[in-house]
């Protein structure tokens, strides 16, 4: 997964407005950017866990185990990435983030179809 350079791995202080200007509620911005984070975080765990599916072993023999070099710089390298909520973030804030919502009129003509 490509990481934008641009993405700060710290904390920031966020202008709730700018949040809110997309959507127009603040609180439907945070539940479109925690679902993005949530994919986000979905998509690291996968592309971690197959690269680090290679050094996996069958043996379940503490003595055998040994420290892999390679291994440990992949998990470092994941650890200072930016976290998904900063990454889904960004994206909102970019308008990179495709959303959409079901109107009012839809939902209740699906109630209406199944009475």
């Amino acid at each position: 997964m490509k990481t934008p350079s641009n993405v700060s791995a710290s904390i920031v202080t966020r202008n709730m407005s700018e949040f809110a200007a997309e959507t127009g509620n603040v609180y439907e911005s945070i539940a479109v950017i925690s679902k993005r984070a949530n994919q986000l975080a979905v998509k690291l765990k996968e592309e971690l866990n197959g690269k680090l599916a290679e050094f996996a072993t069958t043996v379940d023999n503490l003595e055998e185990v040994f420290e892999n070099r390679e291994q440990i710089e992949i998990s470092k390298h994941y650890e200072r990435l930016p976290k998904p909520t900063n990454l889904a973030i960004e994206e909102f804030l970019e308008g990179k983030v495709y959303y959409r919502t079901p109107s009012e009129e839809e939902v209740t003509g699906n109630v209406a179809k199944a009475e």
